[in-house]
């Protein structure tokens, strides 16, 4: 592994992964609403592409000392445990890999979940990711990943300089295949928690629930509220994401800051549900 501070000083380190619902594009309204003061323990139980845990580790003033990353996606944490502890093997295995329609559904139907090698995990779902249709993690009642081929003319699956980043960046994170009560179980006074759920659908067509196999329903919505709110009665501090559904601004109207924010969508198996939408910061 490669010296954290010399790589992270150089650049900071950018999400390795396309994710649905990822918050690059809202950084800059997150960044304001990050606590000035906390304890340097971090945890984001809903992980996904990682946005903003690979912001807060570029920043000198906020970068977390420790940081909890979560989620109840098997393969996309074996894919950062391999990233993080295995990452020159993980390049190996994206070096020489083809960028046609074969080669990538050749790949699509390998039986994943039985490799041993977390960082063959972590090569199988970045090559998917970058070659796949709009970057699209998605799966079906079997959980077998079902994206069809992307027909990409440069992927940018293989690259080394941003791996490595990620993989310096993640050596201070507990990486952990949990739900978000548990993960957060033992946040204290002044640590800080940002979560990121599948969001309220804006509509009954608009749900993207396939990323897990379960699902995430309103009764989900309603825990990850009650969570919050205890959690913010412990003293930590709590900032959560989400559509601007009604049902969001009723679950947080008591206790709960809302501010509407202008996000922009580029991940989304449907083109008219990319470009500005508006979300909400809740604290």
């Amino acid at each position: 592994m490669t010296n954290a501070a010399s790589v992270l000083e150089r650049q900071p380190a950018k999400p390795f992964l396309k994710w649905v619902g990822g918050k690059r594009q809202l950084l800059w309204a997150i960044r304001e609403r990050v606590p000035k003061r906390y304890s340097g323990r971090y945890f984001e139980p809903f992980l996904g592409g990682g946005a903003v845990f690979f912001d807060l580790m570029s920043s000198p003033e906020r970068s977390p000392k420790t940081a909890v990353l979560a989620d109840t996606n098997a393969r996309l944490i074996r894919a950062y445990k391999g990233v993080r502890d295995e990452v020159e093997k993980v390049l190996r295995s994206l070096k020489d890999r083809g960028r046609t329609k074969d080669e990538y559904y050749r790949t699509r139907d390998l039986d994943i979940d039985a490799v041993r090698s977390d960082a063959e995990v972590a090569a199988w779902l970045i090559y998917l990711n970058k070659t796949g249709y709009n970057g699209l993690y998605r799966v079906n009642s079997m959980n077998r990943f079902n994206v069809p081929f992307g027909r990409y003319e440069k992927p940018g699956f293989y690259d080394p300089e941003t791996l490595r980043r990620c993989s310096d960046a993640l050596a201070r994170a507990d990486i952990r295949l949990e739900d978000f009560e548990k993960a957060t179980a033992k946040a204290k006074r002044n640590d800080f928690v940002y979560f990121d759920p599948p969001y309220v659908p804006l509509s009954a067509t608009s749900s993207f629930a396939s990323y897990t196999k379960g699902g995430f329903d309103l009764e989900e919505q309603r825990r990850l509220r009650d969570v919050a709110r205890s959690l913010k009665k412990r003293g930590v501090h709590v900032l959560l994401s989400n559509s601007s559904a009604p049902e969001v601004f009723d679950l947080y109207k008591s206790g709960f800051t809302i501010t509407p924010v202008q996000a922009t969508r580029v991940v989304n198996s449907k083109a008219s549900r990319r470009g500005a939408v508006t979300e909400v910061l809740i604290s």
